[in-house]
């Protein structure tokens, strides 16, 4: 098997990732994490480790009753680099009304896994800090 075969296609894998989190699959997520990944919220919290991850993500998903997640852009920067602009619907619980956000999530990549996600409310400050990443890890 060629070298260029093995080698994981991240835009694909951050898109299956992606897709789980629309069916709230934390298991199927947590398959691509290192177990000593890091999730970093930018400002409420760093969470390192899956068990950690995942209690976050429990938590999170627990204040809804309904959340959609949709991959608006998914960007390859190089050097184990992503970048995810994603679109959440989610319909907190108690409530008939629906809160949608635009958020971006810098996926580090390395031997295949994922070692660090970290979130940013501005897509074009997150797609900065993408670049400057893929560049620093040439």
């Amino acid at each position: 098997m060629s070298e260029q075969a093995a080698t994981p296609d991240l835009v694909e894998l951050t898109r299956r990732i992606l897709d789980a989190a629309d069916r709230a699959d934390f298991e199927e997520i947590l398959g691509f994490y290192a177990p000593d990944a890091v999730w970093d919220t930018r400002g409420t919290g760093s969470f390192q480790g899956v068990d950690a991850i995942r209690r976050l993500w429990k938590d999170y998903y627990g204040a809804y009753e309904e959340i959609r997640v949709r991959a608006e852009e998914l960007i390859d920067f190089g050097n184990g680099v992503v970048l995810a602009v994603n679109k959440q619907q989610a319909r907190p619980l108690g409530s008939s009304g629906i809160v949608h956000t635009r958020e971006a999530f810098l996926y580090e990549w390395e031997g295949g896994l994922i070692v660090r996600v970290t979130n940013h409310g501005d897509v074009d400050e997150a797609r900065a800090a993408a670049a400057r990443l893929a560049e620093a890890k040439a």
